[in-house]
């Protein structure tokens, strides 16, 4: 028969390796290494242009130099796919998969165009271009920030 303490130590048990888990595969994370940035690669958009006035959605073309567009997970020399960075005031970790928030748009499949739906109103844009880990490169290939402002 089970008892109140078994259970408890099952549990605590249990709770210990999701967090060992946790622990190391955020320590295994920090522990790849950046892969490096293609000599004079760049990142920039093509649209929108900086101060533009939108009206609905936000058709953004993407563009790279010095450097090939491959999917997230496809481990290519000199390649890498696009990040946007929506209303980012702070840069994220540049040793670390960027996060997948709506701030953080992520184009794994190796697109260059997208059309963003966002809310009335000023908005900030930048690209940040990840590996196939979405690790930002070493040095990070990223824009320009630009402003954009959407009317309804």
């Amino acid at each position: 028969m089970q008892t109140f303490h078994d259970t408890r130590s099952l549990l605590v048990r249990a709770g210990t390796a999701v967090l060992a888990t946790a622990f190391l595969s955020a320590s295994a994370f920090a522990q790849v290494p950046r892969t490096p940035a293609p000599e004079n690669a760049s990142v920039y958009f093509i649209e929108p242009a900086d101060g533009a006035m939108i009206t609905g959605p936000v058709r953004v073309i993407m563009g790279l130099r010095n450097i090939g567009v491959a999917p997230a997970g496809v481990d290519l020399a000199n390649t890498g796919h696009h990040h946007i960075l929506v209303n980012v005031s702070e840069l994220p970790s540049m040793d670390a998969p960027l996060p997948a928030t709506d701030h953080f748009r992520h184009f794994g499949g190796g697109q260059t165009e997208a059309t963003l739906e966002l809310p009335a109103g000023t908005h900030t844009l930048q690209l940040l271009v990840g590996d196939h880990n979405h690790i930002p490169h070493d040095p990070p290939i990223i824009s320009e920030r630009i402003t954009i402002t959407v009317s309804p």
